[in-house]
């Protein structure tokens, strides 16, 4: 992705880490769909090395650096208002699924 550097985002020393922390517990398999999603979309782009062991690399596309905008937003929306909605649903975030 952008701003990261190659590297097995399962690895503690890799740059990347920052995107699985941030997305919270997800497994190889489902990091590599959503990736592959996102590519299909048309908001990363992939590039493999031929090196042993193999590397690739994310990155956003012009069309998936134009959601970084909203999803900041969306973010700090939440923030703002995360403890109203969580009062509402009686402190049980699971109520409204």
């Amino acid at each position: 992705m952008s701003g990261f550097g190659p590297g097995d985002p399962f690895l503690s020393d890799c740059p990347a880490r920052l995107v699985v922390e941030l997305i919270g517990d997800i497994s190889r398999k489902m990091l590599t769909q959503t990736l592959r999603r996102l590519q299909a979309h048309g908001l990363v782009s992939h590039h493999a090395y031929a090196e042993v062991p193999p590397r690739v690399e994310y990155e956003l596309t012009p069309l998936g650096a134009t959601l970084i905008e909203p999803i900041h937003m969306l973010t700090e929306r939440g923030r703002a208002n995360g403890d109203t909605v969580l009062d509402a649903l009686g402190g049980d975030p699971e109520q409204g699924v």
